[in-house]
């Protein structure tokens, strides 16, 4: 079921057998064009490569529910690849770091200024030692989640969760101490 004269439809139900050379058959057709229109939707190789697998991925795994145009699957993989390349550029996003503006800088003679940065550390040491590590990293040391996952061996979910909650912490203690 691998050959050209094959149609995306006939392609397609095999994939809804599980048929992987169907799918293999897709990816081969269908393969430059997703690629193409990935590198016109996000930054570097990387995602690209990203974008494409889990296109082909959420075909592999959406078959039973995919509606052909005009007997083409291209239609419905670039739609799916953009939403896709939508998800990755929104983490890359949420997972960016801003740099402070230089005016922000504590110098020698601000005292007020030390006195609230003194007050912010100490709250972050209040936190358990695990939120206070991804704090330091994310927060602070101004790392991706992806970093901060990497080094202290947890997944990015997990990381972002975590900053997250304590960022809602630093927060209510802030409120707090002004009121």
């Amino acid at each position: 079921m691998t050959g050209v004269d094959v149609s995306d439809g006939e392609l397609l139900a095999g994939v809804v057998g599980n048929d992987r050379s169907a799918l293999a058959a897709l990816l081969a057709r269908h393969a430059r064009p997703v690629t193409r229109y990935a590198w016109a939707l996000v930054g570097n190789a990387a995602d690209v490569e990203e974008v494409v697998q889990d296109t082909f991925l959420t075909t592999w795994r959406r078959a039973e529910t995919i509606a052909l145009v005009d007997d083409s699957l291209l239609p419905w993989l670039l739609a799916t690849c953009r939403y896709v390349a939508l998800n990755v550029n929104r983490a890359h996003y949420r997972h960016s770091t801003e740099e402070l503006p230089s005016d922000l800088l504590v110098t020698d003679d601000d005292g007020e200024a030390r006195d609230r940065l003194r007050w912010v550390m100490q709250e972050i040491a209040l936190l358990s030692p695990l939120d206070r590590s991804v704090t330091e990293l994310c927060l602070i040391e101004g790392r991706s989640y992806a970093e901060a996952s990497e080094h202290l061996g947890l997944t990015v979910g997990a990381v972002r969760q975590r900053v997250s909650r304590s960022r809602s912490r630093l927060r209510k203690a802030v409120t707090d101490n002004e009121a």
